[in-house]
């Protein structure tokens, strides 16, 4: 099973919905990185249920417990691992569908695949994981400060309801973000979302909506093709997230109605010297590669799939049966899908990162610069260390 994502910021997640707990095991992170457990839990009381009245009602306080890796809160070097506490489960509110497959839920592949499935909340396939995934992306959000790169997610339509201004032109602080509860960061639109999310609960439905992200701050070079380019590695980030259905950088599918010389980035030097382009329709990534521009992207999330509706389904005998949902479940899922978008772009640039240090030789050597070198053509020692 796929639990483990990054290659040197390596992360493994465990825990199930109804479980004991759910927590993250964190590797690659480097030593003496200053530990901010008090920013981390406000990452997690972002995503966390129960926090609005267009969220789920299931009422988890998402504390989290570091048992390993962090000392006089500084990190260690060694694995990190991060621990939340399941404390309000209705595990009877999934009784009647131990049995039975709810459309467009895991429950049928999961059954197939594995001959055993938890039907309690969906187990290990239920968005519950994620928060697994904002305690660590918080944790990459940490480390990315101190290279100056900076990331910001908000919910740019639910529905027919879309936000048509550039992100340029958005006061995409945090507190704009989180100024209301669906996170859009235009006030008055942001209303319109609630109205309509609150009717379509009052209607007994679900919704979806798209998250918008942007990443700012991207020195050039980040990224490792071929397979692992960065937007490659976006798109895999994202499309792993529960109930993504689409995911586009840059100009994306729009892209296709322009012409070459409409589409392509001119680069010019600015008054620093800093290489940049008029244009930003690659989206901040060229050839897989970062090119230092804004990385911009957007993330469809289809509709919560339980619905407190009466719908056709089967039971694992094949048999035709009436299923209809139960229990406590967010109408729309974009505005907590906000701190995992950014917790999944965080965890793909702290990676890109740490890798991109191993791009050159002349990086991997200026960490080893005041240490002895020998001349293996010749065999002779070079002292390279100072008195």
């Amino acid at each position: 099973m796929g639990n483990t994502f990054g290659k040197i910021f390596r992360i493994t997640t465990f825990g199930e919905s109804h479980g004991p707990a759910v927590g993250v095991v964190i590797d690659g992170c480097p030593a003496g990185m200053p530990f901010d457990l008090e920013f981390i839990q406000k990452e997690m009381n972002r995503r966390r249920p129960g926090q609005s009245k267009i969220t789920t009602q299931r009422q988890e306080t998402d504390q989290v417990q570091v048992l390993s890796g962090v000392f006089e809160n500084r990190t260690q070097g060694t694995p990190i691992a991060l621990l939340v506490w399941n404390e309000d489960q209705r595990s009877k509110d999934y009784t009647h569908i131990a049995d039975k497959f709810r459309p467009s839920h895991a429950d049928y592949t999961w059954q197939v695949k594995y001959g055993v499935r938890d039907y309690r909340g969906g187990g290990r396939s239920s968005a519950r994981e994620t928060l697994a995934r904002v305690a660590a992306g918080a944790v990459a959000k940490l480390l990315l400060a101190h290279v100056g790169i900076q990331i910001r997610a908000y919910v740019s339509q639910v529905g027919p309801i879309k936000l048509n201004t550039p992100y340029q032109q958005l006061d995409l602080s945090y507190e704009a973000i989180e100024s209301n509860i669906v996170r859009c960061p235009d006030p008055i639109l942001a209303q319109e979302m609630i109205a309509f999310i609150e009717q379509i609960r009052k209607n007994r439905d679900t919704i979806g909506g798209v998250v918008s992200g942007v990443i700012s701050g991207v020195p050039p070079g980040l990224g490792e093709p071929v397979f692992d380019k960065l937007h490659a590695q976006l798109g895999k980030a994202m499309l792993s997230i529960n109930a993504v259905k689409g995911f586009e950088y840059g100009s994306g599918f729009e892209g296709v109605v322009m012409r070459g010389s409409q589409h392509n980035d001119a680069f010019y030097v600015d008054a620093s010297g800093k290489v940049r382009t008029h244009t930003n329709y690659s989206g901040g990534i060229q050839g897989g590669i970062s090119n230092g521009e804004d990385i911009y992207f957007r993330v469809a999330f289809k509709p919560v799939a339980t619905i407190m509706q009466d719908q056709q389904s089967i039971n694992q005998n094949g048999e035709q049966v009436v299923i209809s949902g139960k229990g406590r479940h967010d109408p729309c899922v974009v505005p907590r899908a906000v701190p995992i978008v950014e917790a999944m772009a965080a965890l793909v640039m702290a990676d890109f990162v740490l890798r991109n240090q191993l791009a050159k030789l002349e990086k991997v050597l200026s960490a080893y610069a005041t240490l002895p070198t020998v001349n293996v053509l010749n065999s002779t020692f070079n002292d390279n260390t100072t008195a």
